[in-house]
């Protein structure tokens, strides 16, 4: 009998298992950049094992210097293939005036589930576990290892931490003596965090971009000071700040005005552009989909360039002075700028960031650089059984063929995952642009979960059957 022979009802049995497991995560809400939900934090940590344990896999929390692991799943045999799939837990803010609906409170409208984290990733990941269950139900013989991370969204910091850690973890309740760790070291990483291109038409990326961030700080007094009296001599530091972000960046092609900012930048390859090409990407869904009203470019090839394969410069706020109603004729002391710049291979981090620090030197001595995270780029190879056994899985899941691209986020731990246990890594996402990554009234939707679970269940049949090393990922 062939081993998806039962999965369509297991499917249809589990949907009302996934509604009530994800409504009680996203009304858990786990802020990872936020101190005061560190309660929260814990909690769906708590609730993540619960789950694991339920469904009779080994699983623990992980202790890092900041927010936990939860690590747990299904070891067999050590003799098998041993797939690691990664998640994460945390999620974004809510604090968009747009939210037609309340962030932390489930909802389920037909076939969509609505919540911060709800696609972003909660969705995803217990797609994969539900999945995952099945395939040990089943028999297939491999050993799958869930690791839900709890940092992501605020960069990763103690990701590294979490995983050397990880070596020596046992489940509160097993024996010393237990013959089989809660962990091993695996064979091949999957991760579910990524976007598709759009409804019906599958991406796996085999590339994604780094990323610095920074603050720019400027202090010009001790208090605020009327206009009126010290304006034209007191320095604005909102002034100075907005002069020093736009000598960084051309606001109107988007290009970075750095210099020496793209020396190192690796040039689109021809077997890039023509994954590109034949992407099925189009420029119009693209928008609509984000709901961009406005484009710097609608060529459908530089569009894409400029998402997957070049650096950007952005700025995400700026902070300092009244901003309640009216306008309050005052000068503020202190301004702060928050930016980000995505890096492309073969961009180095630390490189771009000493640049950068010499530029704004240059431009304005006083302006303080805080950095907040740094993190290289990542590129896989193309080709190989296990880039092979997420396109049938996919094609099982849903019915299409999936396109190959880079994405333009970033994912911290894919990085130090493929560092630390040198094995492939590869994306099974199941997101689409228009669930709200990051956005007011995020939603996943039935359709995903269920043709998720079709293809993770695939997956890990697939790589059951993958025997010897293959040649791993790069980071750039």
């Amino acid at each position: 009998m062939s081993v998806f022979a039962g999965l369509d009802e297991y499917i249809r049995q589990s949907r009302p298992r996934f509604e009530e497991w994800l409504g009680r995560l996203v009304e858990i809400p786990t802020v990872s950049m936020d101190p005061a939900r560190r309660n929260d934090m814990r909690r769906g940590a708590a609730v993540a094992v619960e789950y694991l344990t339920t469904l009779g896999a080994q699983a623990t929390i992980v202790e890092t210097g900041g927010h936990p692991l939860v690590v747990g799943g299904w070891i067999g045999n050590p003799a098998w293939p041993t797939v690691a799939v990664y998640n994460h837990l945390d999620v974004q803010p809510a604090v968009e005036p747009e939210w037609t609906r309340e962030p932390f409170k489930f909802a389920v409208e037909g076939e969509r589930y609505y919540g911060r984290g709800a696609t972003d990733d909660k969705g995803p990941a217990l797609t994969a576990l539900l999945a995952a269950r099945y395939a040990v139900e089943q028999g297939v013989p491999v050993n799958i290892q869930l690791v839900w991370e709890l940092e992501e969204e605020m960069g990763s910091p103690h990701f590294a931490e979490g995983l050397a850690n990880m070596d020596s973890t046992r489940p509160p309740q097993a024996r010393q003596d237990a013959p089989l760790p809660v962990f091993r070291k695996p064979d091949s990483v999957v991760v579910s965090d990524t976007i598709w291109l759009a409804g019906g038409r599958p991406a796996v990326p085999y590339g994604l971009r780094g990323n610095l961030a920074a603050r720019l700080i400027l202090e010009t007094a001790r208090r605020e000071a009327h206009s009126g009296l010290t304006g034209g001599v007191a320095r604005n530091p909102l002034t100075e700040l907005a002069a020093v972000v736009a000598a960084c960046v051309d606001a109107k092609t988007g290009r970075v005005a750095i210099p020496g900012f793209y020396k190192s930048v690796r040039p689109l390859g021809r077997t890039d552009r023509a994954q590109f090409l034949k992407s099925g990407f189009q420029v119009k869904a693209f928008a609509a989909a984000h709901q961009l009203t406005k484009l710097r470019v609608r060529d459908r090839l530089e569009v894409m360039k400029r998402l997957w394969a070049e650096p950007t410069f952005e700025v995400h706020g700026f902070v300092g002075g009244y901003t309640g109603p009216g306008v309050k004729t005052s000068i503020p002391p202190r301004a702060e700028a928050k930016v980000s710049m995505r890096l492309v291979p073969d961009q180095d981090p630390a490189a771009i960031l000493r640049l950068f620090r010499t530029y704004v030197r240059k431009l304005n001595p006083d302006v303080q650089v805080e950095t907040h995270g740094m993190l290289r780029p990542y590129v896989a190879d193309l080709g190989g059984p296990y880039t092979e056994a997420v396109r049938k899985a996919l094609r099982f899941g849903f019915g299409k063929e999936p396109a190959f691209i880079r994405e333009g986020g970033s994912i911290g731990a894919v990085v130090t995952m493929a560092e630390r246990w040198k094995a492939p890594v590869l994306f099974l996402g199941l997101s689409l642009p228009e669930h709200g990554y990051h956005a007011p009234n995020e939603r996943f939707d039935w359709g995903q979960a269920s043709g998720g679970m079709k293809a993770f269940a695939a997956y890990f049949d697939e790589v059951s059957r993958i025997t010897g090393k293959t040649k791993g990922s790069r980071t750039a």
